[in-house]
Formats: C-alpha cells, sequence, structure tokens
C-alpha cells in the first residue's frame, strides 16, 4: 500500500485563496536526495510571487507545492548520501522554485540543499533561516568583503534579509546603519545590532550619509528591497565603494552612470539559482553549515513576527503580502 501525505497545493495561480488541501503519494527520494518529514517552513516573497504568477520561470509544475525554506527530521536517504541519516535535524531550502517544495507532510531535495539544523534554537525556529540567511551571506560574504570598522548601510534592517543583514554586518566588525519607517523597526535594527538607524521617510540621503558615513558615503550599501531603494544606493555609497542587492528587475533598468561616474561595484544575488539549475547544491548546504555555526555561537538569530499552522498558509501569505511584520512569518506542521 503506497504511503500518503497532507500536502496544500495550489492548482492555479491568484490570490491567497488559491490553497487547496490535499492528499499526495510520500515522495522516495533519488540516490542523491535525502526524505524529510516537515516540521516547519517560513515565508518569502519568492513564495507568493510564485504563487501570484509573477514568476512563472521558478514556479514547479502545477498542481504545485510551494515554500523554499523547511526544517524538519531525515525520513530516508538515498544510496548516494552518506552526509545524513535517519533521526537527524536538518534546515535547508531544497525545493519551491523549479521543484515542489515544502508545504506537505515530507519534502525530498538533493542533500546538497541541506545541513544539520542549530542546535540552540527550536527545530521549528530554524525553517526561518534558509533564503533570508543564504541571501545575507551571499551579499556580505560572497558578492563583497566586509571588514572590521567597515561602514554599512542595510535598507529594511528589520526586514526578513535585512535583519540577518544587519547581525551578519555586526559580526563581520562593521559599523552598522540600518533603516526603518517606523519606530518598532527601528527599535528592532538596534536590537540586532545596528550601531544608527535612519527612519528613510523623513531624512533626506545626503542628510544620513553626513551623519553616519564618511568619506563620502557607505563602504557598502545593501538593498534587499529594490525598486527606488536600488538608485538611492547609489546616492549613498562612497566612490570605489560596494552595492549589493536581490532585485535583478530593478538591476535591469537602472541607469549604470553612477556606478561609472564613481568606480562601483555591483553585486546582484539570486539564491535559489542552484536549486532552478540543479546544479551546484552543494554551497547551499555549506553555507547553511556555517549559518548554523554562526546561531549556535549567538552571532545570528532569527526573529519570528507571527507563527500559523499550515492550513492557515492563506492567511500567512496576505499577512506576507501586506508587509506589516518584522523578521519572518513562521509556518509550522501542527
Amino acid at each position: 500500500m503506497t504511503a500518503e501525505m497532507t500536502a496544500y497545493v495550489i492548482e492555479e495561480y491568484g490570490d491567497p485563496d488559491v490553497f487547496a488541501e490535499t492528499t499526495l503519494e510520500v515522495p522516495d527520494p533519488e540516490p542523491n536526495e535525502i526524505r524529510v518529514e516537515v516540521a516547519a517552513s517560513s515565508l518569502n516573497p519568492v513564495d507568493y510571487k510564485i504563487r501570484q504568477g509573477a514568476l512563472p520561470d521558478f514556479a514547479p509544475d502545477l498542481p504545485a507545492t510551494l515554500h523554499c525554506d523547511v526544517s524538519g527530521v531525515v525520513d530516508a536517504v538515498g544510496d548516494n548520501v552518506d552526509r545524513f541519516e535517519a533521526g537527524d535535524e536538518v534546515y535547508g531550502m531544497p525545493g519551491g522554485a523549479g521543484r515542489q517544495g515544502s508545504l506537505a507532510d515530507y519534502v525530498v531535495g538533493h542533500a546538497g540543499t541541506f545541513a544539520h539544523a542549530p542546535d540552540s534554537i527550536p527545530l521549528e525556529e530554524s525553517a526561518a533561516l534558509p533564503v533570508v540567511a543564504l541571501t545575507a551571506w551571499e551579499l556580505l560574504a560572497d558578492k563583497t568583503s566586509v571588514d572590521i570598522d567597515d561602514e554599512v548601510l542595510v535598507y529594511g534592517g528589520s526586514g526578513g534579509v535585512g535583519h540577518i543583514a544587519v547581525q551578519l554586518a555586526r559580526w563581520f566588525g562593521a559599523d552598522v546603519t540600518a533603516t526603518g519607517s517606523s519606530e518598532e523597526k527601528r527599535d528592532l535594527a538596534e536590537r540586532l545590532g545596528a550601531d544608527a538607524t535612519v527612519d528613510y521617510t523623513e531624512t533626506d540621503i545626503e542628510t544620513y550619509v553626513a551623519e553616519h558615513a564618511s568619506g563620502g558615503g557607505f563602504d557598502t550599501v545593501v538593498d534587499p528591497i529594490g525598486d527606488e531603494h536600488l538608485e538611492t544606493a547609489f546616492e549613498a555609497v562612497r566612490p570605489y565603494g560596494t552595492v549589493v542587492t536581490t532585485e535583478s528587475s530593478a538591476a535591469q533598468e537602472l541607469d549604470l552612470g553612477p556606478m561609472h561616474a564613481n568606480s562601483l561595484e555591483l553585486g546582484v544575488v539570486l539564491v535559489i539559482l542552484p536549486v532552478l539549475l540543479g546544479d551546484r547544491q552543494d554551497r547551499i548546504g555549506e553555507e547553511l553549515a556555517d549559518i548554523a555555526a554562526l546561531v549556535d555561537d549567538g552571532a545570528v538569530e532569527p526573529h519570528i513576527d507571527e507563527r500559523f499552522a499550515f492550513d492557515d498558509v492563506a492567511e500567512a501569505h496576505r499577512r506576507g503580502e501586506n508587509g506589516d511584520f518584522l523578521g519572518k512569518l513562521l509556518l509550522v506542521n501542527e
């Protein structure tokens, strides 16, 4: 008899109410894969953009099980896997973009897209980390290098990627300034290690650059938001500095004149690319192992604003699209 599981799928693109609870066969791992009994997932913008139909090139085949982030317990391993065994607590980014994701009782994925979960936080909470922590890590450690006493500006310092970027930049020894549109957001960024915060809705760029940066601007500007923020980043960075971003659509429309005029570097991160390509997936697990060590050392922690059950996924997506939250929204497989 074939084992079955509960999953939350979309059969078409649309608003949050397109999610439907269904029963699927429990997938078997391929030789290089593991199967994980899912404890939790979390919500990222890529998840609701795929659900909307805004990212068709990233979407799994319909009907689709969404969500990239996962934490859980290894249930079975493929023939070629020796890094994990049944019973291991893991977290990872195995699917949700390009292949079936984690809004189900079980998920399978390439073993390279997982790492052992941090020991110092509950297993469920580690599901809040993969996409945002990998993105922040690649922005700050891959696309640039941050040194002690560098001046780093993080846009959206209380957001998903931003609140991890603040902590990583602080761990690298930087002098961190974070932006936030409300006192609550700025307070969180300060608690997580920002040396200064800026209300960008009330303060113009020239003013906060003059107050918090030397040498004509910040050494590095971290932009996980895009839109007009990417344009202002080139005003806030110093000559020969670096702007790093997650927003390829904003970068495509960018006037590169300021980059040339100030000899700037621009780094763009698409953290799910190894899953989409089915290539270089081991880099995900290697970076997640480093991130788990930072969590256990007390350098990084996820801030979870609200928890939802899997059967409340539509409500979680509505809140995510509204944007009125701090850090991450967690979904727990109850």
